[in-house]
């Protein structure tokens, strides 16, 4: 995996590097502190990025949330063991894993696998929520466009909806698309 590096020490960021450059992964980028890990981030498209918690500047946790926006990778981050408060915050900015400083070599391949695992996930998840907000909103003109055709038209539901229906397949566009050429007639009227 291409990975990219974010501690504001040094003897962190280099013993990551030979921990992972020996288990075949390469280090794309090692940043000392949260902005630099975001240029890095957005020039070097790791596949995954190991940010510190608590940097310099800008944090790890905000790093990763505008990371998580602008370009979504899978994140681990890097944390001391007292602080479980911000493993939490952590969870909340859309982290897929951590590991606690020093870190565990045996750890380091089964938390970026997980991390990685997880993302996809996340990413799964998302495009079917985005897909489920898309058909909400196309049944949501399909709706109103039916509600007119019966107001207007005098026609019941069921009559209304194959209208509707039946342009759609006549013309081979959707059913949301006649719709809105319903509604935007009606508004022209």
């Amino acid at each position: 995996m291409r990975i990219l590096i974010a501690d504001d020490e040094a003897l962190i960021r280099m013993g990551l590097r030979t921990m992972l450059e020996d288990r075949g992964h390469k280090v794309v980028g090692a940043a000392a502190e949260g902005a630099s890990a975001l240029h890095m981030a957005r020039t070097e498209k790791p596949d995954v990025i190991l940010l510190d918690i608590k940097m310099p500047g800008m944090d790890g946790l905000e790093a990763a949330r505008r990371i998580m926006q602008e370009r979504p990778t899978p994140i681990v981050m890097l944390t001391a063991f007292s602080q479980r408060e911000l493993v939490n915050q952590a969870r909340a900015a859309c982290v897929f894993g951590y590991l606690v400083k020093p870190v565990k070599e045996e750890l380091l391949d089964a938390t970026l696998a997980l991390a990685v695992t997880r993302f996809k996930e996340w990413q799964k998840l998302q495009k079917e929520m985005r897909d489920l907000e898309k058909s909400l909103a196309a049944r949501q003109v399909v709706e109103k466009a039916k509600f007119w055709l019966m107001e207007k038209q005098g026609l019941t539901e069921q009559q209304a909806f194959n209208k509707i229906h039946r342009t759609s397949r006549a013309r081979r566009v959707t059913m949301q698309q006649v719709a809105q050429e319903i509604l935007d007639g009606a508004h022209k009227k």
